[in-house]
């Protein structure tokens, strides 16, 4: 089989051309290379295509015999779409157009789409399920909406078989704890792990449904291909919810250091509490988390340390 995976480079891009490879798949990565690292690909035969997601003409020649779609590409966080929406609406909103275009246009089978728990917006129902409405409070989560909405009308409109999954806070090795946008447990386990101080934003008990990369990878692989699955979008994430406050906690014990923490004010955009329901993973592709909470941080704080 033959695979594209857009934004093949970055953190969950490159987990999960790494196990299609491994399977013997071929896979073609298109990435830029703006937040992605060549380096996650070192020792994985792939077909490398540097291309921009916002340039169709180079999605259309990095489809050439593709069945099936990953589409991981994006500028992602909340904050950092809040400071630029225009290039968050740009290369989310009318990249994964053109992702769409492309793939329609080249026979494709399937596109899964990278979408984000950020579409619950701050409701407080909790767990969040996807009977409910779209609530959006970002830039981010408006785009992330916008390519569910895409995906569902070519799903109905030109019979290109698309699913979204709503991803909640992923977390794991090669996650880059660098960049100023970086999400909380790298950065947290960076900053714990050098005697730095970390910030948290608000009081710490802001929960979140936090996601091991393999869970994610296992969905996506579930959704290629499960036939009941075309033109829904479905949660992935473990169903469970841990405070700030119980994350540091958990880097503490696996790097065997003490945290110095600030507490600063809730930045615009952040949600108060984050949990899934799992229910329709688990009915319609069989989904069902396979690694933890507690195992996936002693896994990340271990090759962290390596």
């Amino acid at each position: 089989m033959k695979y594209l995976v857009t934004g093949g480079a970055g953190f969950i891009g490159s987990h999960l051309a790494a196990y299609l490879a491994a399977r013997g798949d071929e896979v073609i990565v298109l990435d830029n290379f703006s937040t992605g690292k060549r380096d996650n690909l070192h020792d994985t035969p792939v077909r490398i295509v540097e291309g921009d997601i916002r340039d169709l003409g180079r999605v259309l020649g990095a489809l050439r015999g593709v069945n099936t779609v990953f589409h991981q590409a994006a500028l992602g966080s909340v904050i950092r779409s809040v400071e630029d929406p225009l290039a968050t609406h740009e290369v989310n909103v009318t990249g994964t157009l053109n992702v769409l275009e492309a793939s329609r246009k080249s026979g494709v089978r399937r596109v899964v789409f990278a979408s984000s728990s950020s579409v619950y917006g701050d409701q407080e129902r909790l767990p969040k399920d996807e009977s409910m409405p779209a609530a959006p409070c970002s830039p981010y989560a408006v785009s992330k909406r916008a390519g569910e909405l895409y995906a569902a009308v070519y799903s109905k409109l030109y019979g290109l078989e698309t699913v979204a999954l709503r991803y909640f806070n992923v977390f794991g090795p090669r996650q880059d704890p660098a960049s100023e946008y970086a999400a909380v447990i790298p950065k947290f386990l960076h900053n714990i792990a050098g005697g730095e101080e970390i910030r948290i934003y608000g009081d710490g008990h802001q929960t979140r449904d936090f996601t091991y990369v393999e869970n994610v990878v296992l969905a996506n692989l579930l959704a290629s291909t499960c036939p009941v699955a075309e033109g829904q979008a479905i949660n992935v994430a473990c169903g469970e919810r841990r405070s700030l406050l119980e994350l540091v906690g958990q880097l503490e014990a696996a790097l065997q250091r003490k945290a110095r923490s600030t507490f600063q004010a809730p930045r615009a955009g952040d949600v108060r509490h984050s949990l899934a329901s799992i229910d329709r993973a688990q009915q319609l592709l069989g989904y069902a988390p396979a690694v933890g909470f507690d195992e996936g941080i002693r896994r990340t704080a271990a090759a962290y340390l390596e």
